[in-house]
């Protein structure tokens, strides 16, 4: 078993990701993108930018990974969260769950990306087509 939190500034590469989710024992793989959309509130957005308190960041995502793989019944987490500038379309956020069964792999997801956006010391700045920017509070963004 295992659970790994990350930021990183260089682009998400699932492809890169899944091999950690590799298990003889795990019937389940349930991965999650998260990307920037173009819009926002109904403001077209051109770009973001997250930043983060790293140490803080990195040491509560991984309580809340962790946290999962004691919750649920599966074997492996990881969740990789960008900081940075980002375009749009590029993945902001990724997890990957793999489990025996698959209702433990899209619960385990869920609580791990739910929770990373509640937790997790990670800001975003939407920059817009009207020349304005504004900082998004991650708490109060649609599930």
């Amino acid at each position: 078993m295992s659970a790994t939190f990350q930021l990183d500034i260089e682009p998400i590469r699932p492809e890169r990701l899944l091999p950690s989710l590799n298990n003889q024992t795990c019937g389940a793989v349930v991965t999650f993108d998260g990307r920037v959309r173009d819009h926002n509130d109904g403001r077209s957005v051109l770009r973001l930018d997250y930043t983060a308190h790293q140490k803080l960041a990195v040491a509560e995502g991984q309580r809340v990974v962790d946290e999962a793989l004691e919750k649920f019944a599966v074997e492996h987490v990881v969740c990789v969260h960008r900081i940075g500038h980002l375009a749009i379309g590029d993945i902001a956020v990724w997890v990957g769950v793999s489990a025996a069964h698959r209702g433990a792999a899209f619960e385990a997801s869920r609580y791990v990306i739910d929770e990373v956006k509640q937790r997790v010391p990670i800001w975003k700045n939407e920059f817009y087509s009207d020349g304005t920017e504004a900082w998004v509070d991650p708490t109060k963004t649609s599930r």
